[in-house]
């Protein structure tokens, strides 16, 4: 009997140790008050870069010189644990500016893309970044009402924004995707996007339509992109991808009884390839393949299957 596949840990992104503490933001005048609060800590985020010095985000503390409208800084949470300069229970605040980042750094200091570095910080500064980049995202495409075309007003320390001439409320929103591991006989199944520099292959994925389960998604999207038919997709975990505001849900499947392995048919629009590859081929210190970087769940799932662990 082939033994099941086990689901994975946690992911780069979808790690955390911080209390979002969703009661606090419809507190009133609750930004103004932790603002100035000295326990809190700041976070800065300019052009979806933040502040890192040695893999960790830079929290600083709030100068009295610094000057903020509460609608500008949005409140992340509380930290759970204790670090070396942190209480338990510091409350954590999100400004994001345009232009941060572009003053010559401090020594030892970087302004890093958490996309490149998430997988080096640590559970609460991973969780700290997804939060701010997906919410700083929200922000800047939802100024305005979908339903009525009126400027919003931000409200819930950052978490809503209402419509002051219709009355709706508008709440940060989230786009499932799909991400999927296709195996046959110690094979891969790999793509590689019309859009990305020869040479770099991936997980197939695709986003899920309005009034569709994730699993039908699975299925939908790898046999539209390869011709492959699946067997049933084994849940493996899921990570957000706030770039911009993504929440990936990986699967691993099998080919479906008599689907042969060779009748690959792309998708020419979307992709310039799609084959199979043994562990060998990605393996080997010559190869021409790039896969996706560390942070990625796509990497994660791949080198989940390098190590042979899938079913340990």
């Amino acid at each position: 009997m082939i033994p099941p596949v086990r689901p994975l840990g946690d992911f780069p992104l979808s790690r955390s140790d911080l209390d979002r503490d969703q009661l606090s933001r419809s507190t009133p005048g609750f930004t103004a008050g932790a603002l100035a609060d000295p326990r809190s800590r700041l976070i800065r985020l300019g052009g979806g870069r933040m502040p890192v010095r040695e893999d960790a985000l830079v929290l600083e503390r709030i100068s009295p010189d610094d000057r903020f409208d509460a609608d500008d800084v949005v409140y992340l949470g509380r930290t759970v644990s204790a670090d070396a300069d942190l209480a338990v229970g510091t409350p954590l605040l999100l400004v994001a500016q345009a232009d941060a980042g572009d003053d010559e750094p401090e020594q030892g200091l970087e302004w890093r893309n958490p996309r490149d570095a998430a997988h080096r910080m640590s559970d609460r500064d991973a969780g700290i970044a997804s939060e701010a980049l997906a919410i700083a995202a929200w922000h800047r495409t939802s100024r305005f009402c979908a339903n009525c075309g009126a400027e919003t007003e931000v409200r819930n320390a950052g978490w809503m924004r209402a419509c002051p001439r219709c009355g709706v409320d508008h709440f940060p929103r989230t786009d499932p995707a799909v991400i999927v591991r296709i195996v046959h006989e110690e094979r891969i199944l790999l793509g590689s996007s019309a859009l990305w520099p020869a040479g770099r292959y991936s997980l197939l994925a695709g986003f899920v339509e309005a009034g569709e389960s994730l699993e039908a998604a699975v299925l939908r999207e790898v046999e539209e992109e390869s011709g492959m038919r699946l067997a049933t997709p084994i849940y493996l975990g899921s990570q957000p991808w706030p770039f911009p505001r993504s929440l990936m849900f990986g699967y691993h499947a099998e080919l479906a009884p008599g689907q042969d392995p060779e009748a690959i048919a792309r998708d020419e629009e979307e992709l310039d390839d799609v084959r199979w590859f043994s562990r060998e081929e990605l393996l080997a210190t010559d190869s021409e393949v790039t896969l996706p970087g560390p942070t990625s769940i796509a990497r994660a799932i791949i080198d989940d299957w390098l190590r042979g662990d899938e079913r340990s």
